[in-house]
Formats: C-alpha cells, sequence, structure tokens
C-alpha cells in the first residue's frame, strides 16, 4: 500500500511545485486542469503520511520488542504492536475506499433541467415544488443558485426551468438526482379529495469550464426574443431573451433571466456548452454508460427513481429502497440524508466491483 500511495504522493508534489510557477499560472487552462488534477489525489497523498508514519512507528516497536528481555516490557510493547497493526489496517481501509474510481466532475457545478411529464397541470406544479427544493438545499450548503431560464403555467406551475447550481461538490450530491420524480397527492384543482399521480423529469449535467471542442458560428443559429420575465422578474420591452439552436444536434437553450442581450447570449453558449459536452460523451463512450448502469442509476430521465406520497408524509428512493418520514422537511430542502444513502450504496458497488476485477 505504501508503494501506491508513495507514487500518488510524489505526484502531488510535483503538482504542487507546478502550479506554483509563473509560466503555469499565467496559462490559466493548463493551471485549472493541473489544480483539478492536484484536488483529486490531495486526500491519497495527505493519507499517505500518515500510514507511512504509523509503518515506521511500527518497525520501531518490531525493532525494540525483538531486542528486549525483560518479560513485563516485552508484553507492553506486544500491545503496542497490536495496536499500531490495528490503526495501519484502519489507514489502509479508508485509502481503499479513496483509491476507488473517482467521477472526475465530482468537483463540478451543476446544471439542472426541470420537466413536467405525465399529470399536466399537476405535474408542472411539482415541478415548481422540485425547483424550490433544490434551490433550498442549496442555500443550505450556501452555495449559489442562478436562473436561466424558466417558462411558467398560469398557475403558477412550470412548463420547464433551467438554472445553475455553483459550490464545491455540487455535481458529487446531486448527480444522483437525474430521472423521473414521481408525485402522490391531492392536487388543489380536485374537487374530491382523489390522490393523483403524476410525473417531473430532472437533468442534472456538470458544468464543464473547458471542452475539447470549438461551437462554430455557423453550427448555431441565435434567435433574441422579448423576455416574458424569467420567475415572475425582469418584465422589460427589448428582446433581451436569447434563443439559441446547434443546428447539427438539434439542441436548443435559451436564456431570458438577465436584462441584458450579451449576459443571456454568454449564459446561453455556456449551457449548450455543458449540454453538447453531455451529448458527445454519451454518445462515444459506451464504457462510461457501462458503468453508470452498474452504479446506483443511469442518470436516464426515463428512469423512476423517487416517489413523494403527500398522504403517508413519505420519500422513498427505489433504487436503494430507502424511506424518509418526513417528506415536509425534505421538500424544505432537508435532503442531505438521502444522498448520503445515495452516495453510500454507489460506494458499496464500486467496492464490490473492484474486488471482482
Amino acid at each position: 500500500m505504501l508503494q501506491t500511495t508513495g507514487k500518488i504522493r510524489k505526484r502531488f508534489d510535483e503538482l504542487t511545485a507546478l502550479v506554483s510557477q509563473p509560466e503555469i499560472i499565467a496559462d490559466n487552462k493548463r493551471w485549472k486542469k493541473l489544480i483539478k488534477e492536484r484536488n483529486l489525489i490531495e486526500e491519497i497523498a495527505e493519507m499517505h503520511l500518515v500510514l507511512e508514519k504509523a509503518v515506521q512507528e511500527k518497525e520501531k516497536t518490531q525493532e525494540l520488542f525483538n531486542n528486549e528481555k525483560e518479560p513485563e516490557m516485552r508484553k507492553f510493547l506486544e500491545e503496542e504492536l497490536f495496536s499500531v497493526n490495528k490503526e495501519i489496517e484502519e489507514i489502509e481501509e479508508k485509502i481503499k475506499l479513496l483509491l476507488l474510481p473517482k467521477d472526475e466532475n465530482d468537483e463540478s457545478n451543476v446544471i439542472i433541467e426541470i420537466r413536467p411529464a405525465a399529470g399536466g397541470d399537476e405535474a408542472a406544479l411539482f415541478g415548481r415544488v422540485l425547483m424550490n427544493m433544490y434551490v433550498r438545499y442549496a442555500e443550505r450548503q450556501k452555495w449559489k443558485v442562478e436562473f436561466i431560464d424558466i417558462s411558467e403555467t398560469g398557475l403558477d406551475g412550470i412548463k420547464e426551468a433551467t438554472f445553475a447550481i455553483r459550490g464545491k461538490n455540487a455535481y458529487k450530491n446531486l448527480k444522483f438526482e437525474s430521472g423521473v420524480h414521481r408525485v402522490q397527492r391531492v392536487p388543489e384543482t380536485e374537487s374530491q379529495g382523489r390522490v393523483h399521480t403524476s410525473t417531473t423529469t430532472i437533468a442534472v449535467l456538470p458544468e464543464i469550464e473547458e471542452v475539447d471542442f470549438e461551437i462554430l458560428d455557423k453550427d448555431i443559429k441565435i434567435d433574441t426574443y422579448r423576455s416574458s420575465g424569467a420567475g415572475g422578474q425582469h418584465v422589460n420591452k427589448t428582446d433581451s431573451a436569447i434563443r439559441i439552436t446547434h443546428l447539427t444536434t438539434g439542441i436548443v437553450v435559451s436564456c431570458q433571466d438577465e436584462r441584458s442581450q450579451i449576459k443571456n447570449k454568454e449564459r446561453a453558449m455556456n449551457v449548450l456548452k455543458v449540454k453538447l459536452y453531455d451529448y458527445y460523451k454519451e454518445k462515444i463512450d459506451s464504457e462510461y454508460r457501462a458503468n453508470r448502469k452498474s452504479q446506483v442509476g443511469t442518470g436516464d430521465r426515463s428512469e423512476r427513481i423517487r416517489t413523494y406520497n403527500f398522504p403517508q408524509t413519505r420519500v422513498t428512493d427505489h433504487r436503494i429502497n430507502y424511506s424518509i418520514y418526513s417528506l415536509d422537511e425534505f421538500l424544505d430542502g432537508n435532503m442531505q440524508e438521502m444522498i448520503d444513502e445515495l452516495l453510500r450504496a454507489d460506494q458499496k458497488i464500486k467496492i464490490e466491483n473492484a474486488k471482482n476485477n
């Protein structure tokens, strides 16, 4: 184990030296790439020093034990050896977890898309509930939320919503939210008190700062239109809203949250880059898709992942068969318990896969 972590520690020290060099700092793209690599291995590099110290302590104690003749002292040293061996085992277990394959986008910000599916107005209303839930969760994490585009219904529901959540490990915590969310409740418009079932789809995409492809002007069509007031805000009389169509893939993005056409275009282009990155990654990386299917969930929008049952005040995640009976708190952004269970389940599967490989 020391040999493995030693190589990682050596690379960590190399990266630490590199990111402080003026010529590297001047190359912002390369500097960010190296910083990201350094962050990914930092915990293992630190644990290497902890393990190294424990192994040195064991060797020192073992030498003392081998040279000791006095029975009581030998017994004491034997107990010390037992203790340090146990400590080494615990450290190695922690390192094994840190060595598990990591999602390179875990530290990324996210872009969330919400769209009503089955259920008409009720699905649109529940889309608003889910949007508020993620906003409240982000607030609890001290993360920043930026609305990009919201199309509303007349009943305070949403036809579609796109927004960014920016904060450390945002993607790591929210990546398993992708899929179909089902709600069971009595709609406000239901006069006979019957429980209706509706669904809303969630897509969570990592916000990629640097991509390996260029968006050419000839490949996109840009339309401007008058903002309808995203989220009930910024209603204006100018054509500040932006819609960008990627002609090759047919992907369409729009932004109307800012008063400035320039800012809306910048945000829309950022979302287009994220969507294109996801599109091409899904298309060419079959191994990635296979791995996702073997983990907690595929992230596919067609996969029903969770049910929010209002009569029973219960929220159940079907992938891990885990329920929480405090629905109101959950919808107020108190989601961490469920998120932790999903992360643990994913980690458990990765451990099993590592043992089998």
